[in-house]
């Protein structure tokens, strides 16, 4: 058999995917050995179908991909020479071909999965922090209107002062209860290291006393700003005055920003 017969054959193909049995091994190597251009055909049939696997399947990990290289190069088998089995050369390259190219597809279809799954928990994450948001402000809304609609308590307009003429800002005063609400909305965001602090006044002697500082104004991001402070006594007036954080014990009167008497 001259070596362009054993070439035409297909048994190098066959040979190259491994699906000849055991007692043509040895034929077939004896050709490499025999005739150069049997050598050269075999190392390019290893050479085109590794890069048919490199081609078609880029999704397959390195480990896979190396797995696979290893089997087509050095898992040699053989079969019968005779022209009536060459249709099994077609039969083992249609399986090399539909193995490489259906395990591409697998993990194309495996990385698509999964990043639409993160896609859609990350959605999922932001809608549910909408809502949370949502219906913080809900709250915020429902009692900014149970003060203002309640008829029990007096709502006590604080002007600005020297300090901030623009300024302004409401005090909710419930005399049954002593409860306390300020809207602090028209006032600017204090300065780092300061806070703002609220005080309840008795006009005769002047006497303020501390009702809470207003240490989440920034922290809040509601437009409403509204604060529920601590109670307070009879008192006459209220007023609200910039101080370092933590407050102070008497009222920084250079820095009184809102006034308003009950």
């Amino acid at each position: 058999m001259t070596s362009r017969e054993i070439i035409d054959s297909g048994i190098l193909e066959l040979y190259v995917y491994g699906s000849l049995p055991e007692n043509e091994i040895a034929e077939v190597e004896q050709y490499m050995k025999q005739f150069p251009e049997v050598a050269e055909e075999v190392f390019s049939i290893e050479k085109a179908v590794i890069n048919l696997s490199q081609s078609a399947a880029p999704y397959l990990s390195a480990a896979n991909y190396e797995k696979i290289r290893k089997q087509l190069i050095e898992k040699h088998k053989t079969i019968d020479m005779s022209a009536q089995n060459s249709w099994k050369q077609y039969m083992g390259w249609a399986a090399a071909a539909v193995f490489v190219l259906g395990m591409g597809w697998q993990f194309k279809k495996l990385n698509d999965s999964n990043e639409t799954i993160n896609q859609l928990s990350v959605e999922k994450t932001k809608m549910q922090e909408s809502v949370v948001t949502l219906e913080i402000k809900s709250k915020e809304a429902e009692t900014l209107l149970n003060v203002v609609r309640d008829n029990n308590n007096v709502q006590v307009a604080l002007a600005g002062q020297a300090v901030s003429p623009t300024s302004s800002a409401k005090a909710y005063y419930n005399k049954q209860t002593k409860e306390v609400y300020v809207d602090v909305s028209g006032l600017p965001a204090p300065p780092k290291g300061k806070v703002y602090q609220v005080w309840a006044l008795k006009l005769s002697p002047l006497t303020p006393t501390s009702i809470g500082t207003l240490d989440n104004y920034t922290a809040d991001s509601s437009t409403l700003k509204m604060f529920k402070v601590d109670n307070a006594e009879n008192a006459e007036a209220f007023g609200i005055t910039l101080e370092p954080e933590g407050g102070s014990k008497s009222p920084t009167l250079e820095q009184l920003y809102t006034l308003g008497k009950v």
